[in-house]
């Protein structure tokens, strides 16, 4: 049996050189690599190989030859994945579309471009800033974020609050199934309802549809006026988490609303040799912006004063840009702590302060210390395990499933950004019930029959 499964291995492998040459990489360096993305988890074993895809026809031919050999197949894009989504193991082909980068068309007049997968988020508005255009979902990473794992992931980030998430800003995507077939969904036009709305299922299927190959988004012109800056401490996560909820309760829509506890805020001033915060304080950073960004922030600003806050003010555009690196500083200084379960959970905007209150409850029962940074805008909030060694404690796991549980009793929800991947599968069927989850189970197996596509990815198998 064992010489049986090593020739047909040889036989995909070689199936795959022959059709692609040497866009079929085997090296132990790129195979490891392939293995984990930045969640900390990795697959096990390594895959049969890598495909360094640069063309349409080349995803193609990859997943013709999977599904006739019925190989299992992860596809990837930059890697910066929180929920080992498409980390590739023992068996499988990795399928990097990292390599298709390009920005295929702008159309000015539309605010539409059509785009390959692989382009970062920053590096596509840096092109598109001479049209006079952007997209606007910013994750953190957004320098080394791809925009198909932005929309295989269904990403959200900084700037969801005021211009929404990926799904708001994708008309359509172009999808190879697994049998090699392209489909080309959604459309160009503002308005489209024309049978079902497969483009917003694709988003956020986390590769067990298909191999998401070009994306038509729909940008915004660039935001005229100046950017405000508002920096306020408070002396403890919940007052800072009441003082977001009362900004939101006045009606005011700041474009960023971050919040950053007392030990995530700790750990950003080691990283990056500032002094020390406050023992307890916690930090908000908001920014306004267009032609009202001026009144908008002295608007906050007195609201943030009223429930207690310390605040300082800035239309410099540098000090803005210092004060918002602190807060994309979160995961670089968690990494510096240890091995880190960096957790996604959003909940109502209203129930904030009570979510932060469940992890300060968590913490004293399981003895953590649990970082947490806030997309305050939106309720969503990224509490971060910090342990030692390669495998989550159990400890730990006890004390995420409580976090999880607390999100769901409040209203929320187990991932507001980061995906299921395989850290989260088990609790899937919590917050869908099990006639739901089995519904969705359905429909990946009418895109992928064979199940070839992230096996083991999202549902627990």
């Amino acid at each position: 049996m064992v010489d049986t499964e090593q020739a047909a291995t040889v036989d995909v492998v070689a199936q795959l050189v022959a059709a692609l040459g040497d866009r079929v990489d085997v090296s132990d360096a790129a195979r490891d690599a392939a293995r984990a993305d930045k969640s900390g988890h990795a697959a096990p074993g390594r895959p049969l190989a890598v495909i360094h895809a640069a063309s349409v026809a080349d995803v193609q031919a990859t997943l013709r030859i999977a599904h006739a050999t019925g190989t299992p197949v992860v596809t990837r894009g930059a890697g910066t994945g929180l929920a080992g989504g498409a980390n590739a193991g023992a068996g499988e082909i990795a399928l990097s579309v990292r390599g298709m980068d390009r920005i295929l068309e702008v159309r000015a007049d539309d605010a539409i471009a059509v785009v390959e997968p692989g382009i970062l988020n920053a590096e596509l508005n840096r092109q598109l800033a001479p049209h006079g255009l952007w997209w606007a979902p910013d994750p953190a990473s957004r320098e080394i974020a791809s925009v198909g794992g932005n929309i295989a992931t269904g990403a959200g980030g900084l700037l969801c609050a005021k211009y929404g998430v990926v799904r708001d800003a994708v008309l359509g995507v172009d999808l190879v199934l697994a049998d090699g077939r392209l489909l080309r969904l959604g459309h160009r036009t503002v308005k489209g309802v024309t049978g079902l709305d497969l483009t917003s299922l694709v988003i956020g299927s986390e590769g067990t549809l298909g191999v998401i190959v070009g994306a038509t988004l729909k940008l915004r012109r660039l935001v005229p006026g100046d950017v405000h800056t508002i920096a306020a401490t408070f002396p403890d996560v919940d007052a800072a988490a009441r003082a977001c909820s009362a900004v939101t309760a006045a009606g005011l829509q700041p474009s960023i609303m971050e919040l950053l506890d007392a030990a995530s805020l700790a750990a950003i001033h080691d990283l990056l040799d500032l002094p020390a915060p406050t023992p307890g304080a916690a930090q908000l950073t908001m920014q306004t912006d267009g032609p009202t960004a001026a009144a908008e922030a002295a608007a906050i600003t007195e609201v943030l004063a009223a429930t207690g806050g310390a605040v300082s003010l800035s239309a410099d555009p540098e000090e803005g840009e210092r004060l918002l690196r602190i807060r994309r500083s979160m995961h670089p200084a968690m990494e510096r702590l240890g091995t880190t379960l960096i957790e996604d959970v959003s909940v109502p905007r209203s129930a904030l302060a009570a979510m932060f209150a469940e992890i300060s409850r968590i913490e004293r029962d399981y003895d953590l210390v649990i970082p947490t940074v806030a997309h305050a805008g939106d309720g969503n909030l990224h509490p971060n395990f910090v342990f030692e060694g390669t495998e989550v404690p159990d400890h730990v796991w006890r004390a995420a499933d409580e976090l999880f549980q607390a999100a769901l009793r409040l209203g929320g929800t187990l991932t507001g950004e980061h995906g299921i991947g395989v850290l989260k599968r088990r609790w899937l069927a919590d917050e869908l019930g099990e006639d739901q989850w089995e519904i969705q189970r359905q429909i990946t197996r009418v895109f992928d029959p064979t199940g070839i596509l992230n096996p083991g990815k999202v549902f627990v198998s």
